[in-house]
């Protein structure tokens, strides 16, 4: 019998965020070394599941499936493929570099670090799930917590209201791709949820066309698509820096992610119907996230749009139906988790220093806090998609994919490209170079060596899938190969 690693991956966070609330409340630096321990667990684990997923053998390896409610067809299934073990790689990263920044939590550090556990155990677990019910299930607890962990760490400013805003778009569109989901489980007649006999269950075209657009916009809210991300930079901008590296990094994957392997996968005919007008919608995401970003003048706030530009890049990638598009879409996933986790936690370290995020008011940070500048600039590299980084792997395919089906798309999409450089370049001039502020004069330090773990590992992330995309590339064409599959080598 197999070493159940998914299992263990999915569970140790949520039993060390229980384990962590048992610690007595004034026992705060206990609390954070057990945190630090358990996400130094949950990165080894998940980089152990990545690099043993045998590339050449390709479909769904490490399966574990335990009945649970037979007489309702639901049971704990899960299964890693091409796909998701990039993002189960990109879960741990984000969940450890998370807990390193987050080391200066004063306030109840207990309590926040239980609850990024359990976010970190839904998120793990949607991302496994190969039973519809389990990921409906596991997608609920992924949920949840981002209210609490808003509401209570979060800017005091918006954080009730960005995080009411937040809840309430994320359960409405869980409902109604919940929707989708029971129709596909009473008309296929098989009684289970299991999504790999789903696979198999030959819906109708006229089913799959009238099923797809609530399966796919119901989960494609948490992605970000246009009209329904304005949930995400107020989000963004109102939660604490750990969850805001969750946020950006891990959840809008869960939801583009969920999209596909429910949407794409088990509806096939339904997303060739539906996908030359989603298209639109996801290029609008792209140019019009890149431009509101860049008159942006809080520090968060273009962050944040900017992660809505980038994510349309991936739903525009799945929308290709084609293996270039969805190559470049699988790889972007990863690219953007990591260099959003990257841009949030330097926009934490400037703002703890200068208790402000206007970027008129800033200048000079790169005299006091010179690898914070160094890791903004690889990040802004990846944003911009500049070869010898893991934006440029990502995006490169998007857009050939983009030119064999949508040339004038392409087209109109690599306005975003400049529009990107150009906000980009701005920030690291205004922010980082120039004269610091007298205000700051003899205020500003450079941050501590836990911080500079985090910069250093999560920019070496991004340029060794940069240099050496063989890393990734196989085996999310593994996964891509599968998907082309199901859609009858569309």
């Amino acid at each position: 019998m197999q070493f159940p690693i998914l299992s263990f991956i999915v569970f140790t966070p949520i039993v060390s965020g229980l384990l962590i609330f048992l610690i007595p409340a004034d026992r705060k630096t206990e609390a954070r070394v057990a945190a630090l321990a358990a996400g130094l667990l949950a990165l080894l684990l998940s980089i152990w599941a990545y690099f043993s997923y045998d590339v050449a053998a390709g479909g769904y390896q490490f399966v574990e499936q335990y009945t649970w409610l037979p007489m309702l067809g639901i049971s704990y299934h899960v299964g890693l493929d091409g796909m998701n073990a990039p993002l189960v790689l990109l879960t741990g990263i984000v969940m450890f570099t998370g807990v390193l920044i987050s080391w200066g939590v004063d306030d109840r550090p207990r309590e926040f670090f239980g609850f990024l556990f359990i976010l970190a155990t839904g998120v793990f677990g949607v991302f496994v799930a190969l039973d519809l019910f389990m990921l409906f299930f596991f997608y609920e607890i992924a949920v949840f917590p981002m209210y609490l962990l808003i509401s209570i760490w979060g800017w005091k400013v918006t954080r009730e209201y960005a995080a009411m805003k937040l809840t309430l778009y994320l359960f409405i569109g869980s409902v109604v791709a919940l929707v989708g989901a029971l129709a596909m489980y009473f008309v296929s007649g098989l009684g289970t949820f299991d999504m790999i006999a789903l696979e198999q269950a030959g819906f109708s075209p006229e089913f799959q066309r009238l099923v797809f657009p609530f399966v796919f916009f119901g989960f494609a809210v948490l992605g970000g698509i246009f009209p329904f991300h304005n949930w995400s930079p107020d989000g963004h901008v109102a939660a604490p820096t750990a969850v805001s590296m969750f946020h950006a990094g891990v959840l809008m994957k869960l939801g583009a992610f969920a999209a596909l392997r429910v949407g794409i996968m088990l509806l096939p005919e339904g997303a060739k119907a539906h996908m030359w007008w989603i298209i639109l919608l996801t290029l609008v995401n792209v140019v019009y996230g890149a431009f509101i970003a860049s008159v942006q003048s809080d520090f968060k706030y273009v962050i944040g749009f900017s992660s809505v530009s980038h994510m349309g890049l991936v739903a525009m990638g799945f929308a290709t139906l084609n293996k270039a598009g969805m190559l470049g879409a699988g790889i972007q996933m990863f690219s953007h988790g990591v260099m959003t986790a990257l841009f949030f936690a330097v926009v934490g370290m400037v703002y703890d220093q200068a208790h402000t995020r206007e970027i008129p008011n800033l200048g000079g940070f790169r005299k006091a806090m010179p690898l914070v500048a160094v890791a903004f600039i690889v990040g802004g590299l990846v944003s911009m998609g500049m070869p010898g980084f893991s934006g440029f792997v990502a995006e490169f395919p998007i857009f050939m994919g983009l030119w064999g089906t949508y040339p004038w798309i392409a087209i109109a999409a690599a306005i975003s490209i400049v529009v990107t450089a150009s906000y980009i370049i701005r920030i690291i001039g205004n922010v980082f170079f120039g004269k610091l502020p007298d205000a700051f004069e003899g205020h500003i330090r450079d941050v501590n060596a836990l911080d500079k773990v985090a910069l250093v590992f999560l920019s070496a992330v991004l340029i060794i899938v940069g240099v050496y995309p063989s890393i990734m590339v196989p085996m999310v064409e593994s996964g891509v190969t599968y998907i082309l599959r199901l859609l009858g080598g569309a």
